[in-house]
């Protein structure tokens, strides 16, 4: 009776550690499983029209007397002020900006500057236009020499141009890149008979925007401000599960 209930406790015993490795390699099995993951870059491309521009034109006055130059240019901003309204643009979307002053010093024999002593002075101020009418203020941008016929000593920069719907166009972007993402998942786990799970984690590259046509990479991004189209690239590096 005695080595009956051992043989009993000994069987009983076995098939515990055998059920208790069953379970442990199922385990092993999920957790491998589990483990088991894609991870690749996708990418979406589209090309954008700025709707937002600012140009700045600053006129700038030279002459022997700070009273004499500050004159000149109090003189001349209005009227470029006037100019720009004949052309259509409205008072709120110009901003006239504080009058910088130089002076100017004579040198010595060795070309030092002497501080004490002025020869005289400039004086600049800016006019700057920020307006949704792109191709308004792009054609009054080349057109603005005609100052210069009128005596009036104005220089123009370069437009900016910008893109004001950046943020809803940023997300937007970035889920067609996972969704390319998610796409060469599949191919390249389709190729080992593997399928293409949830997806685990996603990183978001630093957004590309260039000149239309042109596909510089900075690690920084890019921002162009200078083309009216422009060319946004967004990159999404993504990793999957596999079952």
């Amino acid at each position: 009776m005695q080595d009956t209930g051992r043989f009993l406790s000994g069987a009983a015993l076995a098939i515990g550690l055998v059920v208790a490795a069953s379970i442990g390699s199922s385990a092993a099995v999920r957790i491998k499983t589990q483990e088991q993951a894609i991870t690749v870059t996708g990418s979406a491309k589209q090309r954008i029209v700025s709707d937002w521009i600012v140009w700045r034109a600053e006129v700038t006055t030279q002459a022997t007397g700070m009273a004499d130059a500050y004159r000149q240019v109090s003189t001349q901003v209005p009227l470029v002020v006037e100019y720009l309204k004949g052309k259509g643009i409205r008072a709120d979307q110009i901003v006239v900006s504080a009058v910088r002053t130089r002076a100017f010093h004579p040198r010595d024999e060795r070309g030092a500057e002497i501080p004490d002593q002025v020869t005289g002075y400039q004086m600049s101020q800016a006019v700057t236009i920020r307006s949704d009418e792109v191709d308004k203020v792009t054609q009054i941008s080349r057109e603005a020499t005609e100052l210069i016929n009128q005596g009036i000593l104005v220089g123009s920069r370069d437009p900016e141009y910008h893109y004001t719907k950046l943020g809803d166009l940023k997300i937007q972007m970035l889920g067609e890149a996972a969704a390319d993402a998610r796409v060469r998942a599949e191919q390249i786990a389709s190729s080992t008979g593997a399928k293409v799970g949830a997806l685990r984690s996603a990183r978001m590259g630093v957004m590309q925007i260039n000149p239309a046509g042109v596909s510089a990479v900075s690690s920084e991004g890019n921002n162009d401000t200078t083309s009216l189209e422009k060319d946004v690239f967004a990159v999404v590096t993504a990793s999957f599960a596999l079952k």
